[in-house]
């Protein structure tokens, strides 16, 4: 039988793993509320600033709702969301000992948690406020660094998955014995 290849060191263990994670977190975290705090202290709501043409800009907007404001009435049920994603995240994060999956749910737990502060401080009252996005990807939406962290995030899960990587960094036979047959 071939042994297949790992992705994390086996000799790498859960709190090794977890302190990783926490250190990924708390860099997104630190990253996303910095440039947050610049953003709101160097842009004015509304106005933009190109920095790619009109493919990427500057501008300040808050947002009330998930992702491209949608559910915007529900600020309230997003933050329990987002509270309910970081319980899990951290959770799953503690049983892993693979390196690539600690950075996974590093960002995915820096990127929510980012957000979540937003939620929690920001006006117009706690568990209600606006996220505050700034990074304007052409006319489609304006995001910030907790964002990115969460997509990043999301495709790495995408990847990890359809390559079949465990917790553990071990990769799942069937998977790979599927991919290399199709």
């Amino acid at each position: 039988m071939r042994r297949l290849p790992q992705v994390s060191d086996p000799r790498s263990s859960r709190p090794a793993a977890a302190v990783l994670a926490a250190v990924v977190a708390l860099v997104v975290l630190a990253a996303d509320q910095l440039t947050k705090l610049w953003a709101l202290a160097a842009l004015e709501p509304g106005e933009r600033r190109p920095l790619l043409g009109d493919l990427l800009g500057l501008q300040l907007a808050y947002n009330p709702g998930a992702a491209l404001s949608i559910a915007t009435g529900m600020t309230w049920l997003l933050t329990l969301v987002a509270i309910a994603v970081v319980v899990v995240v951290v959770r799953t994060a503690r049983r892993t000992t693979s390196r690539v999956w600690a950075v996974t749910f590093g960002l995915l737990l820096g990127g929510a948690v980012g957000n979540l502060v937003d939620r929690i401080f920001r006006d117009p009252g706690p568990f209600q406020g606006h996220v505050v996005d700034f990074i304007a990807y052409g006319t489609w939406f304006i995001g910030n660094v907790a964002d990115i962290a969460i997509v990043v995030a999301a495709l790495m899960v995408i990847g990890l998955v359809v390559w079949g990587v465990r917790l553990d960094g071990t990769r799942d036979t069937k998977t790979e014995e599927a991919r290399a047959d199709g």
